[in-house]
């Protein structure tokens, strides 16, 4: 069964499915709640607009799938806004709720660094976590975002920009990143081979 890449219309689909299919995985993206939820492991993609994530997400009944599927216990991945729709909320859309699968808000960056934060930073680990295993510390990844999660949400791994954010967090079978790693380079697809490693388990 290949790895779902949920279709919600706001995503770098081909890039995230061309790194599993990489490292050796299989993947698929599919918008059919029956596929997503039958598959092995999840990854939400997400590039855009906070609201506008959520409203796709609730348009077309993915809500629901992320949160089955996130209670199934097998693995998901969220990318970047794929990330942050896994909070409460975000300052991007005040008035949208998130899923509510982990606790915190995205906050904006601050005025006095350049926004969006594009490019490469480094992220620090601050937990162990069984995908870091080919990870080294200060490694460097590419971030494209205005938005994160305050760094308080009990991150896995920080970044500084402007202030400290998660840049990286999990929780249970739950991991997720505010950076990129399809556009990573190596450190990226290792962590896309530790999911895909866990789906198959």
């Amino acid at each position: 069964m290949p790895i779902a890449i949920l279709d919600y219309g706001m995503g770098n689909l081909r890039s995230v499915a061309r790194a599993i299919e990489h490292v050796g995985g299989s993947a698929v993206a599919t918008d059919d709640p029956s596929q997503a939820l039958a598959s092995e492991g999840l990854v939400v993609p997400g590039v855009g607009h906070f609201g506008a994530c959520m409203g796709n997400l609730r348009g077309r009944g993915l809500d629901a799938v992320v949160k089955e599927f996130a209670a199934s216990g097998r693995p998901l991945f969220g990318v970047c806004v794929g990330m942050q729709v896994l909070f409460e909320g975000s300052e991007e859309a005040p008035n949208v709720p998130g899923l509510g699968l982990l606790g915190g808000i995205s906050r904006r960056l601050p005025e006095s660094v350049k926004v969006p934060h594009m490019g490469w930073n480094t992220v620090e680990w601050s937990a162990e976590h069984p995908y870091l295993h080919d990870v080294p510390a200060d490694t460097r990844f590419y971030f494209v975002h205005s938005f994160a999660p305050d760094a308080q949400a009990q991150p896995l791994g920080v970044t500084e920009h402007g202030r400290p954010f998660a840049a990286a967090v999990a929780q249970d079978n739950v991991f997720a990143t505010q950076f990129h790693p399809e556009k990573s380079g190596v450190p990226g697809l290792a962590l896309y081979a530790a999911f895909v490693k866990e789906a198959a388990a």
